[in-house]
């Protein structure tokens, strides 16, 4: 194992250290872990740091070669010119704080247990001008895709992380889902907690031991109450909130089997496979009063759905576009 740089999302800000390396590399013990850090083997933005110190969002952890806990996320492949080009052609805004990107689907932002591509190993393809490669904030899963937010300074990790777990980032989804929720707008309010298995980490609702998430949803189109293309609103940022929310209410997203099983795929032979999720568009206020809005395009796959089923992606037909 070589050694890695890892970056602290924003999901992960404000967990200790030692917790950290228990959830990433689970079969490492403490005492080992002790060892690394004694020694300064183990770096937080190449500073010396104690097992119980706090992480912040846009920190990089110097990850060490482990004999005893094999990294669940090999070291990122060499960038070929190819996949810089392509990434770079996916920029939405860029200026001196800020890297919007329109993340594809199928690309993971984060690497883990047969993961070698990732977005975290092709950040230096976005470096441009700037000394210091783009720092991630928070995350989209995997086959989710649409607006993602890189800093590109310490400096604006910090606010833009702050920005994420607080009120000054809204988020705003696509999502296409089996059969059309009622009311036709709401609020979904509901507990999540993490549950580990073979398939991946998920979260199920739980009144008792989650954590609270809350997700505002308004319908746009249906077609003959089998489906319907919703606006989401996520107002806390729980992992898989919008996939869990969603299942919970009855309205799996189509082509989530993870979470919706056999309702989230319909009995039609041109039904679409692939998630039909998309992060549309944000809007950031900035620390000196602005606030910059970004809107990503439907992917491929979901401009075909859009097609097949006759939707209209226009974007006053988006409920929360205009949301304070």
């Amino acid at each position: 194992m070589p050694v890695e740089q890892r970056t602290v999302s924003a999901e992960e800000a404000d967990q200790r250290l030692d917790r950290w390396f228990k959830r990433h590399f689970p079969t490492l013990g403490h005492g080992r872990l002790e060892k690394l850090l004694r020694t300064g083997q183990v770096r937080v933005d190449g500073k010396r740091v104690k097992a119980s110190d706090r992480l912040e969002i846009g920190q990089v952890i110097r990850v060490p070669p482990m004999d005893l806990a094999p990294a669940p996320k090999p070291e990122a492949r060499p960038i070929d010119e190819r996949e810089a080009k392509d990434l770079r052609a996916r920029v939405l805004h860029n200026d001196a704080e800020i890297l919007v990107i329109d993340k594809p689907a199928g690309l993971a932002v984060q690497g883990g247990t047969g993961t070698d591509k990732h977005l975290d190993g092709l950040l230096d393809a976005l470096r441009f001008e700037a000394k210091e490669r783009p720092r991630l904030v928070h995350r989209l899963d995997r086959d989710t895709s649409g607006v993602l937010v890189l800093a590109r300074s310490a400096e604006a990790a910090r606010w833009l992380g702050d920005a994420f777990q607080g009120r000054d980032a809204d988020k705003i989804y696509w999502a296409v889902v089996a059969g059309v929720p009622k009311p036709r707008q709401g609020r979904i309010d509901l507990k999540l907690a993490k549950l580990p298995g073979k398939g991946g980490e998920r979260v199920v609702v739980d009144p008792e031991e989650g954590k609270r998430a809350v997700t505002d949803f308004a319908v746009v189109e249906e077609v003959r109450n089998l489906i319907a293309w919703v606006a989401l609103k996520p107002i806390t940022g729980r992992t898989h909130q919008l996939r869990a929310h969603l299942e919970a209410i009855g309205h799996p997203i189509l082509g989530d089997g993870k979470y919706g099983g056999k309702a989230a795929h319909l009995d039609l032979a041109d039904a679409p496979k692939q998630l039909q999720l998309h992060a549309r568009s944000i809007a950031l206020h900035r620390p000196n009063g602005k606030v910059l809005k970004v809107e990503a395009p439907l992917p491929a796959h979901m401009k075909a759905t859009w097609a097949h089923f006759g939707f209209a992606a226009r974007p006053e037909h988006d409920p929360f576009r205009d949301a304070p």
